[in-house]
């Protein structure tokens, strides 16, 4: 075999996730592999006729970004149909629609997305009943968080506007996923968005079994058409977790970038409307949770789950939540040291008792942590729900990433796309920094990590998430050549500054899926 790199990355500031510091040199790549990691100048056997070089100054060099929690499906919605962005009334959505149907297909339901909620604020059913009668119409807002939608599609769909998540229009999905002419170019997008942005592999939820899409990552894979790597999970909504589908999936994906990845299941949800689930009631209401969560239910698919060898994400935002999913993972199959055999998590972890998390440290149990969560959110606003919820002596435990590395906790990145949509750099000045948008005083600083905790969890936690840490996570000879290039030094950027950074270069598999240079 040829020792010379088919490309090779020369950079101030090679990271390479291994447990070293930053370091100057190089990382060269051959055959989809990185060939060789060094301090320094490249060997000159290296470099062949046909070697791309790239000179990359004081960019910062690193594994490939795995972004462990992904919706593509509530993404997609967002660009359904047709584009409303223009209208500037409920009159001028219905015109918008109505042109669109006429070039559907007779009966085919009237999709469209992007009008202002801010500025259109539609009443009831009834424009939409008599423009288009039986024909189901759904028009979602910008953002995907709420919609306009006829007296049939809420019959047909069994949803509402004031119940417009991807959880409750489960009935759509399979409308746009087995619509090849929409999802397969849509979902290219994604995946080019994605690769602009750093991410070479994600963990996406598909809701039950997937409605189909299972065959078209097939297929994509199969043609090399693939440039993100896929470990999917499913998540049980309109029916129980199955475990026949869970076997099926297993024994199909064992290539190189589908996988079957196990189950996912919310438990609470945010302590801003009371959802989270307490230990100790909240201050503004006799709760400590206002949803009825079946816990015995999710214990008993959780160790069926366990028992055929897969792994289950629990998402918990409470403290109280953390601590009943721990309960639950305590009953799962243990080695001898007490850790879980198969790699279950706890998605959010919003509000923890420093305790549970030493017990989560113990147990082994991943953290599937959002460190962009801060971006959504104003200082003035975060800190008012915080202090009239659960007061501020409690808010000290609000996003504890420290004490979950400190305590052991593997750590690993997600975005619950497309709540928020992956910026790296980005997730440095809110994890790290602990700034809201605006800057200011960081709130819960001593909860914040280190950069190189924080990249650590983007890439090698991430790669121990979806049990690819042997091939992936880390720049190593021999692994995959996963990698992403970021404008500047990530390392010595004031953090306060580190969301001007981009991504500029982006590999999977050692092939270049963008480039900005």
């Amino acid at each position: 075999m040829a020792s010379t790199a088919d490309i090779l990355l020369k950079s101030n500031c090679i990271f390479t996730a291994a447990g070293e510091p930053p370091f100057s040199g190089y990382v060269a790549v051959q055959g989809g592999r990185v060939l060789s990691v060094g301090p320094g100048q490249p060997p000159e056997s290296l470099t062949g006729v046909e070697t791309r070089i790239y000179d990359l100054g004081d960019r910062t060099v690193a594994p490939g970004f795995s972004d462990v929690h992904c919706f593509f499906t509530g993404y997609s919605v967002g660009f359904a149909g047709v584009d409303l962005s223009a209208a500037g009334s409920c009159e001028e959505l219905v015109e918008l629609a109505r042109s669109y149907a006429a070039g559907l297909p007779e009966g085919k339901p009237v999709l469209g997305h992007g009008w202002d909620p801010e500025a259109i604020h539609p009443q009831g059913t009834q424009a939409l009943d008599e423009a288009f009668g039986s024909r189901p119409v759904v028009l979602f807002a910008a953002g995907c968080e709420t919609c306009w939608m006829n007296r049939a599609a809420e019959k047909e769909y069994q949803f509402t506007p004031e119940t417009c998540w991807p959880e409750s229009y489960v009935r759509l999905l399979p409308v746009l996923l087995q619509d090849r002419d929409f999802i397969i170019p849509e979902f290219k997008r994604y995946m080019a968005m994605m690769n602009s942005r750093g991410v070479t592999s994600v963990k996406e939820m598909g809701f039950d079994q997937f409605y189909g899409f299972t065959d078209i990552l097939a297929e994509l894979e199969k043609k090399g058409e693939l440039t993100l790597r896929v470990s999917f999970m499913s998540q049980p909504v309109a029916a129980p977790a199955s475990l026949e589908y869970g076997r099926a999936m297993r024994e199909k994906f064992q290539g190189e970038f589908v996988r079957f990845s196990g189950y996912n299941q919310m438990t609470d949800g945010s302590i801003s409307q009371l959802c989270g689930d307490l230990k100790v009631p909240y201050l503004c209401a006799d709760t400590t949770c206002v949803q009825d969560i079946d816990w015995d239910k999710i214990a008993a698919e959780t160790r069926a789950v366990d028992a055929e060898g897969f792994r289950f994400s629990l998402h918990a935002q409470g403290d109280a939540a953390i601590s009943k999913v721990l309960d639950i993972y305590e009953t799962c199959r243990r080695d001898e040291n007490g850790r879980l055999v198969n790699r279950h998590s706890i998605t959010d972890l919003e509000f923890s008792d420093p305790a549970d998390l030493e017990r989560m440290g113990r147990l082994g149990a991943v953290a599937e942590i959002y460190p962009q969560i801060q971006s959504i959110a104003d200082r003035a606003g975060k800190l008012a729900m915080i202090e009239e919820k659960i007061g501020m002596e409690r808010g000290r435990y609000y996003w504890n990433r420290r004490k979950m590395a400190d305590s052991g906790v593997t750590l690993s990145c997600g975005t619950d796309l497309p709540l928020l949509i992956d910026d790296i750099p980005q997730s440095v000045y809110h994890a790290v920094g602990g700034y809201f948008p605006e800057g200011g005083e960081p709130f819960n600083k001593r909860n914040m990590l280190t950069v190189t905790e924080l990249l650590t969890a983007w890439t090698l936690g991430g790669a121990y998430d979806l049990y690819q840490e042997d091939q992936l996570g880390t720049l190593e000879a021999g692994k995959k050549a996963d990698i992403a290039v970021l404008s500047g030094d990530i390392f010595t950027v004031p953090v306060e500054d580190a969301r001007e950074l981009k991504v500029d270069l982006t590999l999977v598999g050692g092939k270049v899926v963008h480039s900005a240079l």
